[in-house]
């Protein structure tokens, strides 16, 4: 029996979702192999519940004592969106540790929440198209008119180092634009201004099982919202996702070949979501992100995906696990 320290919370506007996250993977993994101890992260404390109260995770070496009886993990399966647990901090503790985990490592977790570095390193992907950007900091002068210069409208503005759609939006002239600027360096010192593409929007999982970067089926989002943001992506009826989706097999093969190559040339672990568009008109794949520690509750895409390729969604997480182990 193996103990699992499954890390849920964060310091993002996304706790809530990580800790459905925690909830879903919890009650999928087999309970014969695996004792499972959900870690609740915040900024003030580390904390378990227990059945009666509440036991402080032990910093110094990521234990809890219950019942006067001192637990060490084998294993810490990270399910936080966004700081601390999809940046690299929380990979970086644990490493120093010794305690193996389910994400890609420190750098790449690292590398991956900043959107700019990301698509620098998977450009020149065969297949593979970014859209056209800036990178704007905060401490820097930002001239709307070299904006409007360099980039054509509608633009995206989003923050760079956000996991989640918090902070976004979508702008059709240089009026839309101080407003746009304001809202995403609210949520981060630098951000990034983005043609839109469009097209078609598709999420896809990647993961390594037994040995193998498995793909899995794609899913469409379909939404009535002008782009998928916050609203559009955690209110129901707003957005329809369509598992998997319809799309060509030469197509499906594809895409396919593409992310695996996103998967290996960021070095990434254990399982991961890209967030692509096909160009209308083209079909052209543009990848818009990759997300290294995905939305696991029981209607997130990953799950959703892990049933559309006829997987039990328990065996999936325990091959994660079992993989590291």
């Amino acid at each position: 029996m193996k103990n699992i320290a499954l890390l849920a919370g964060g310091f993002t506007g996304e706790y809530e979702v990580s800790v459905n996250s925690a909830k879903n993977i919890a009650a999928s993994l087999d309970a014969s192999k695996y004792k499972v101890y959900t870690i609740y992260v915040n900024r003030d404390r580390w904390i378990h519940e227990a059945g009666h109260g509440v036991v402080d995770v032990d910093k110094n070496d990521f234990s809890i004592t219950l019942d006067g009886e001192k637990i060490k993990f084998d294993f810490a399966f990270i399910t936080i969106h966004g700081t601390p647990g999809e940046d690299g901090k929380i990979q970086g503790y644990l490493d120093m540790l010794g305690i193996p985990y389910n994400t890609c490592d420190a750098t790449t977790s690292a590398i991956t929440m900043n959107k700019a570095y990301t698509k620098t390193i998977v450009n020149g992907i065969h297949g593979l198209h970014t859209a056209h950007s800036m990178r704007l900091f905060e401490k820097d002068m930002h001239d709307v008119a070299i904006i409007a210069a360099t980039l054509k409208f509608p633009l995206f503005i989003k923050p760079n180092n956000g996991g989640s759609s918090v902070g976004m939006s979508k702008v059709y002239n240089v009026a839309g634009l101080p407003d746009a600027l304001k809202k995403a360096f609210h949520e981060d010192e630098q951000i990034l201004v983005e043609e839109f593409i469009k097209g078609r929007e598709f999420s896809i999982g990647i993961a390594r099982l037994n040995g193998k970067i498995t793909v899995l089926p794609a899913t469409e989002i379909l939404t009535t919202k002008d782009f998928f943001d916050y609203e559009a992506k955690y209110t129901s009826g707003v957005t329809k996702e369509i598992t998997p989706a319809d799309l060509p097999p030469a197509q499906v093969d594809l895409i396919a070949d593409i992310v695996t190559e996103v998967y290996i040339r960021l070095n990434c672990k254990g399982m991961v979501r890209v967030d692509f568009i096909l160009l209308e008109g083209t079909n052209d794949f543009y990848f818009i992100e990759i997300n290294t520690t995905p939305g696991q509750s029981a209607a997130s895409l990953i799950p959703q995906q892990v049933r559309a390729a006829g997987m039990d969604l328990g065996e999936f997480y325990g091959t994660l696990i079992d993989a590291v182990l």
